[in-house]
């Protein structure tokens, strides 16, 4: 008996220790992912609420460094480039802080987004970019402390950061011109290289139409720049294809010159695999 009691003993523990209970947060998690243009913009912060305290000035004292939010850094992520105020702001992840005063705020871009709250040692030369914006009296009290992406237009939007009676609002600027022009030349353009050899390749293992793709891969290898080292592995799918469509004699030949490009690289998968091939295909 007391051996059962123990047994049941143990098994209640081992819940207790392993049980999870779940609470709401007092600053829920929240992710922003917005595209501007063709830039991709991602927000990831915890947003306390006020809960009748006082914030700017009081909660969040006026003239120090905050950390924008609550518990890890507030981080933003722009997948491009992006101008602020004439400055080029460089695609990539950033802790984001502000300096609040009752008549401006400092932004600040911090290249160091691991830090818990604000960074234990202040390193300046990860100051990305800083600029001040006046402060907007909101005519609603924001409870919830909130971050948005807003005002969007094909070319920029605004960052905008509000909690209690105050909200701030920072323009930037996103590349989609350049972009929208880079991708309608690449279109007129045509296909590249690239393009052709993935389409035989597709051919090739779908058991499509092996001509269709022994075309293709020949107009990739036109495509090589004159000078340039033929890509081995176009050469090595060109003579697959033509080993599957019975001409063993020329898939040998090619395998061959694919072979010397994979040893002249290196690339000893390569140079095995064309040498198992030749070696078969040239079985009578």
């Amino acid at each position: 008996m007391k051996k059962i009691i123990f047994v049941l003993a143990t098994i209640i523990a081992n819940y207790v220790i392993h049980a999870q209970v779940k609470t709401p947060q007092p600053s829920p998690h929240a992710t922003i992912s917005q595209v501007v243009g063709l830039t991709d913009v991602t927000v990831d912060y915890s947003r306390p609420s006020a809960k009748g305290r006082v914030i700017f000035g009081d909660l969040v004292p006026f003239g120090k460094l905050w950390r924008t939010g609550a518990n890890e850094n507030t981080t933003i992520t722009f997948s491009d480039d992006v101008v602020i105020k004439g400055t080029t702001l460089k695609k990539g992840k950033y802790a984001l802080y502000t300096t609040p005063k009752a008549d401006m705020w400092e932004i600040i871009f911090y290249s160091d987004s691991d830090n818990w709250g604000t960074p234990e040692n202040w390193d300046a030369n990860k100051v990305a970019y800083s600029t001040n914006v006046d402060p907007i009296a909101l005519g609603n009290f924001m409870e919830s402390f909130t971050i948005s992406i807003n005002n969007l237009t094909n070319d920029s939007a605004t960052l905008d950061i509000a909690w209690e009676k105050a909200m701030v609002s920072l323009k930037f600027e996103v590349p989609t011109q350049k972009k929208a022009m880079a991708s309608i030349e690449k279109a007129l353009a045509g296909p590249t290289a690239g393009d052709y050899f993935s389409s035989a390749q597709y051919f090739y293992q779908s058991n499509g139409d092996l001509n269709k793709a022994l075309e293709y891969v020949n107009k990739a290898l036109s495509m090589v720049k004159e000078g340039s080292d033929v890509p081995y592995w176009q050469l090595r799918l060109k003579s697959l294809l033509q080993a599957k469509l019975g001409d063993k004699k020329n898939a040998i030949e090619t395998a061959k010159l694919s072979l010397a490009a994979a040893e002249k690289a290196k690339n000893n998968d390569y140079v095995k695999m064309n040498n198992d091939s030749i070696k078969e295909w040239s079985k009578k």
